[in-house]
């Protein structure tokens, strides 16, 4: 398992494709945790998370065997983008919009760094991840979703806009009005110290 961990994305498709299923397996391992959270956060609800999940990597599996798959180098943001799209068939069919939320328990951010974590420290950093997870939820849809594809899932912009479908202009602009709304938001508040890097 400890060989399969060294090999890049590219060379474990290619394992799969060619009959080993230990290389889909260790891709699943790899990414299974980010693409689950990025669904989960958008559908808030566990059950419907992990349905599309599973069909998420059923369509993968799929592209998969038939020879489509060509993003080189891309899995994570290609497998991103397949649930994201799902996501929204599942919206479209139920009649309704999908509403981008975040996990609970889910850190966008690191806000605060102590040398010396006491009890009263890690309350303290709990409570400022609370606060700022509530004023994310107040962000558009728009802004959210780009804060936590660029925050959580460590995606480019580039990657970003493919999948919300933008330019990248728009989805740095979306980036942009997200870190100022929630400066704005902070300002005021106790958790002004603590974020001096909005």
């Amino acid at each position: 398992m400890r060989l399969l961990k060294s090999k890049s994305d590219q060379e474990l498709i290619q394992m799969y494709v060619s009959g080993h299923e230990s290389g889909l397996e260790a891709l699943l391992n790899r990414y299974k945790s980010k693409i689950y959270t990025s669904i989960y956060m958008k559908v808030k609800d566990e059950y419907l998370a992990e349905d599309i999940f599973q069909e998420t990597f059923i369509k993968i599996i799929n592209t998969l065997k038939s020879g489509k798959y060509n993003e080189e180098g891309k899995f994570l943001p290609w497998a991103i983008r397949i649930a994201h799209n799902m996501i929204v068939d599942f919206f479209r069919k139920a009649k309704r919009a999908p509403n981008i939320v975040n996990a609970d328990g889910f850190d966008i951010f690191e806000v605060l760094e102590f040398s010396d974590e006491s009890a009263e420290s890690k309350m303290l950093k709990q409570q400022v991840d609370v606060d700022l997870k509530k004023m994310i939820q107040k962000l558009p849809d728009d802004q959210k979703e780009v804060l936590i594809m660029r925050h959580f899932c460590d995606m480019s912009f580039k990657d970003i806009a493919e999948i919300t479908e933008v330019s990248i202009n728009t989805a740095l602009g979306r980036m942009r009005y997200a870190l100022s709304n929630l400066r704005k938001m902070i300002e005021g508040t106790d958790l002004t110290l603590q974020m001096g890097y909005l």
